[in-house]
């Protein structure tokens, strides 16, 4: 099978699709502004009262809700928060048209 073969196949495939799922990684946030989503020097700057008990994998942990309910929807809260005031890039512009 030639590649312009693969590339009619996936284009029909993807044409029929009623979901499409993009695993882009943290380059697409990054380039629209956003810190890395993991680690303890990316999103978790924006949390210094939480540093000195918490690490970002406990906060990020669904136990996190049972545990701390108020500090688990402050620590998504803002980060939707974030989310919702940055500009989204070009990349997921392009995206949203291929899909």
């Amino acid at each position: 099978m030639n590649n312009q073969s693969i590339l009619s196949r996936a284009a029909e495939k993807l044409a029929q699709s009623t979901l499409i799922l993009i695993g882009a990684g943290a380059g697409m946030g990054r380039d629209s502004g956003l810190p890395d989503f993991r680690g303890n020097e990316g999103f978790w700057n924006n949390y210094p009262p939480y540093r000195n008990k918490f690490d970002f994998y406990s906060c990020a942990n669904p136990e996190f809700l049972v545990t701390n309910p108020h500090l688990f929807w402050g620590f998504y809260g803002s980060r939707l928060i974030m989310y919702r005031e940055k500009k989204p890039h070009k990349g997921f512009h392009i995206l949203k048209k291929l899909c």
